[in-house]
């Protein structure tokens, strides 16, 4: 059965690292026969200029109906004077809103071949992989009310709502214990208990939730400690679970512990499977249209796709496995350059890629 996909390339360097990604799709149907269909459309800032929304009905109807969407990045200096209300990020905060996709996937794992790339020392960092399951559709960043408003002496105050619902903490936990099952069978519960009554709702829901799962080993960490031991002592966690912001923070924080954020891709999921994969990091407007950006996050995004999403494990496998053989013959774009290695473009290392894939297919 032929399943479609939904390809939002965005803006800055999403074009260019989106265009990578479908060579990738483009090689896995004309040689592995993987059956899907690719339908293209405008999100973010390029949205904006052309149809006045940063998220237009055409687009989000075409999002709607596909299996699976795969985003570039969105958002860049030209648009940050809009009013918030059609800034570029809302519409993937829509897009995410609209689609229910209330799990993001965020992994960090530091490949053997780039350990000298990060800032903490080898043996800290050597073999870490691990996998934060963030909440995506509540707490502060959609809890109302919110907003800004002048009080009585003239004075302006700004005000947001964390909120979250014992439906919505019980549908995030179980999808993080049902991972850690399938990894090392360990979740770490990240909260602020001790001093927001919302987290410790959260703490007690995740503990309710996890008597159906006694095979995984339940740890709960308060978030300042969390960042600290991502830090001090990353290899510790297996699977971390927690809230809409607590999530944004960490998972950039434990990003960063691979070297960089142009290795790591992201899934976010809803309650049917429906997915949209993008690469964790922005629309790097600086050095958008340089060819100099790292396509491998979005090229891994396409493997989390097919694993969560299209349900081609092994298609999964083949492209981790040809980034992986890639990294081996020295090939870096210039995020994760060092010295002895071969500097490539961002088509240069799309087409390893690709060419990898084909070796393995022979």
């Amino acid at each position: 059965m032929t399943q479609n996909i939904l390809v939002l390339p965005g803006d800055g360097i999403g074009q260019e690292i989106i265009g990578e990604a479908l060579k990738v799709l483009r090689t896995l149907k004309a040689d592995y026969g993987l059956d899907v269909e690719m339908e293209e459309a405008l999100v973010g800032g390029t949205a904006y200029d052309e149809k006045g929304s940063p998220l237009p009905d055409d687009t989000l109807a075409l999002a709607k109906d596909a299996d699976a969407v795969l985003l570039g990045a969105v958002g860049g200096h030209k648009w940050e004077s809009l009013p918030i209300a059609v800034r570029p990020e809302k519409g993937l905060l829509g897009l995410r809103s609209e689609l229910g996709l209330f799990a993001n996937l965020r992994p960090a794992i530091l490949y053997p071949q780039l350990a000298d790339a990060s800032t903490l020392k080898p043996e800290i960092v050597s073999g870490l992989d691990i996998m934060i399951v963030r909440e995506l559709t509540g707490g502060i960043y959609f809890g109302q009310p919110r907003g800004v408003r002048e009080l009585e002496n003239g004075e302006r105050e700004g005000f947001n709502t964390l909120v979250y619902k014992e439906s919505e903490v019980e549908r995030i936990a179980k999808v993080a214990f049902d991972i850690a099952r399938k990894r090392n069978n360990r979740v770490c519960s990240v909260d602020k208990a001790n001093v927001l009554e919302c987290t410790e709702l959260w703490r007690d829901v995740v503990t309710q939730t996890h008597s159906s799962f006694s095979d995984v080993q339940l740890s709960h960490m308060y978030v300042d400690n969390a960042a600290m031991q991502l830090v001090r002592a990353p290899k510790q966690f297996d699977v971390i679970v927690t809230t809409n912001m607590f999530g944004d923070i960490l998972s950039d924080c434990a990003a960063m512990l691979t070297g960089s954020i142009g290795m790591l891709p992201s899934a976010s999921l809803n309650e049917t499977g429906q997915g949209m994969y993008e690469p964790i990091h922005g629309s790097a407007p600086d050095i958008a249209g340089q060819n100099k950006a790292n396509p491998l996050a979005t090229i891994l995004s396409v493997s989390m796709m097919l694993r969560y999403t299209l349900n081609e494990p092994d298609m999964a496998e083949h492209i981790d496995r040809s980034v992986s053989a890639v990294l081996d013959d020295g090939l870096r774009t210039e995020d994760i350059y060092s010295d002895g290695m071969q500097k490539v473009s961002t088509i240069e290392m799309g087409d390893a890629v690709v060419a990898k894939l084909k070796e393995l297919n022979n």
